[in-house]
C-alpha cells in the first residue's frame, strides 16, 4: 500500500459489546482498511474483550490492547485510554491517524474517499464525515450541531505532522472536550480543519433520557467554560440552540452549567494562549453574523 494511504486508528472502548461489532464489521469492509487498528478495552466487564479478540484473530490489523489498573471513570479517562492506544502506534509507519469511537458505521468507500480529499488539500490537518444519529423510531438523521469546520471527537482523522505539531496526543479534561481542544489546537498551528458533509458516519446510541440529557447539558455548560469560551458567545450559541431538543430546558440547563463554572471560581483547564485564541475566533463569528444579517 502506498505509504501517502496508509492510515491507524485508536478505539476506547469500555462495556462496548452491544454496539463495537458493527463498528468491527464496517471497518473490515472498507475499500481501504487501516494498516492497524488499536482497540484499547478499559477495563470492560461485559464481552467487549471476546469479541474483539475473536476479530483481531482473523484481522491482523485489529489488536486488542487492554487496561486494567483502576482509576476513575470521568471524563479524563476516554481520552486517557485513546492516548495508551496511541503509544501502541509509535513505531508503526502512517500517514494518517484517526480516532473512532465504539459505535460508529460507514459505508465502505468512506476512508478512501476521506483520504482523497486529504491528499488533494496538503494543508488539512484534520476531517471526518458527518455524523448521523440514530432516532427512537430506528432512522438516522443528520445531528443538527453538525457544522463544516468542526469535526466530531469520534471520526477524527489527523494528518500526523498536524497530530504531532497539537502533542501528538488528546487532552484529558474534566468535563470532556478533547475534541475540541484538538481541532481549536490544529487551528493555532495553522492547519485547516473540515467536516465532509457527503460523508455520513452512522451513530448507533440513542441518546439518554430526558432527566439524563439535562445533565448532560449542564456538563457542557461546565465543558464549555473550562475550555474558556467567550461568556457573550455562549449566550449567542444557547439562544441559536433552543430550538433543538430538549426545547428551551436544554440551553438553559447547559447556561445553568456555566454559570455554575464561573461563580464559583473554576479555573480553565487550557493555557491562556489557548483561550485567547478560541475568543479571537469567536469574536469574529459574533461579527461575521451582524455583517450577515
Amino acid at each position: 500500500m502506498n505509504t501517502a494511504c496508509l492510515y491507524v486508528l485508536v478505539t476506547a472502548a469500555y462495556n462496548e459489546g452491544r454496539y463495537i461489532e458493527r463498528t468491527i464489521s464496517s471497518v473490515i469492509a472498507q475499500e481501504l482498511p487501516p494498516a492497524r487498528w488499536i482497540i484499547v478495552s478499559d477495563g470492560s466487564t461485559d464481552d467487549t474483550d471476546s469479541i474483539v479478540a475473536r476479530y483481531a484473530s482473523s484481522h491482523s490489523f485489529i489488536s486488542l490492547y487492554r487496561l486494567t489498573e483502576e482509576h476513575p471513570r470521568n471524563f479524563a479517562a476516554q481520552a486517557n485510554a485513546i492516548n495508551a492506544g496511541i503509544r501502541q502506534l509509535e513505531d508503526e509507519s502512517y500517514a494518517f491517524i484517526g480516532n473512532l469511537d465504539a459505535d460508529i458505521t460507514f459505508e465502505p468507500s468512506y476512508f478512501r474517499s476521506l483520504l482523497d480529499i486529504f491528499n488533494r488539500d496538503p494543508k488539512l490537518g484534520l476531517a471526518g464525515g458527518a455524523i448521523h444519529d440514530i432516532c427512537r423510531d430506528g432512522v438516522f438523521r443528520c445531528r443538527k450541531a453538525n457544522s463544516v469546520n468542526s469535526v466530531a471527537h469520534g471520526v477524527q482523522l489527523f494528518r500526523r505532522e498536524c497530530f504531532e505539531a497539537i502533542g501528538g496526543a488528546y487532552r484529558p479534561l474534566p468535563y470532556g472536550g478533547p475534541d475540541t481542544y484538538a481541532e481549536i489546537t490544529a487551528r493555532m498551528q495553522g492547519w485547516r480543519v473540515a467536516s465532509v458533509t457527503d460523508l455520513r458516519a452512522f451513530h448507533h446510541r440513542l441518546t439518554g433520557s430526558a432527566g439524563g440529557a439535562l445533565r448532560g447539558h449542564f456538563r457542557q455548560g461546565r465543558m464549555d467554560f473550562s475550555l474558556g469560551v467567550s461568556p457573550l458567545f455562549q449566550a449567542f450559541k444557547l439562544l441559536k440552540r433552543m430550538g433543538n431538543e430538549p426545547y428551551i430546558v436544554g440551553s438553559l440547563a447547559r447556561f445553568a452549567g456555566f454559570a455554575y463554572s464561573y461563580l464559583s471560581g473554576e479555573k480553565r483547564a487550557v493555557p491562556d494562549q489557548f483561550m485567547a485564541y478560541l475568543r479571537r475566533e469567536q469574536s469574529h463569528r459574533i461579527t461575521d453574523l451582524f455583517r450577515a444579517k
